[in-house]
């Protein structure tokens, strides 16, 4: 295989994975693809920079302010100020916003953990997938 096919290949699975978190979007009725990611980025039950959020799910800025000013007008989370920081806030799940992300999220997640289970080497898998990550930032670099 040339580097055409694989990368061919490689994006058509991308394209194709992250059709099937889609499809289980709208299936439940969420909004947006966005506003899945950012459900799913928030339900481990940390809290997490506008920015941070943005940059790890690869949503732009003004995405995921406005998905996240939505879910803060219905009380689903809390802003707080980062410490040093004008711009910058921390985001985080209220009760009833954990609530809504489970709601949405726990079938997903049941799904998910059959699929790992059918999975031969998710740890050799997860390794190959974050090398070529790294490597793809090439792409983005300008003048290398």
């Amino acid at each position: 295989m040339d580097e055409r096919s694989f990368f061919y290949k490689f994006g058509n699975l991308v394209y194709q994975i992250d059709g099937a978190y889609e499809e289980y979007g709208r299936s439940c009725r969420v909004g947006s693809p966005n506003l899945l990611w950012i459900l799913y980025a928030l339900n481990d039950g940390e809290r997490h920079s506008q920015k941070q959020i943005s940059s790890d799910w690869a949503i732009p800025r003004s995405t995921a302010n406005t998905i996240i000013k939505d879910l803060e007008s219905k009380q689903y989370v809390s802003l707080s100020q980062i410490k040093g920081e004008r711009r910058e806030l921390l985001v985080s799940l209220t009760p009833s916003g954990k609530e809504y992300a489970d709601r949405i999220l726990s079938d997903l997640y049941r799904r998910e953990k059959e699929i790992f289970a059918e999975l031969e080497d998710p740890e050799g898998l997860l390794s190959a997938l974050q090398e070529l990550a790294a490597k793809m930032k090439k792409i983005t670099a300008k003048g290398e």
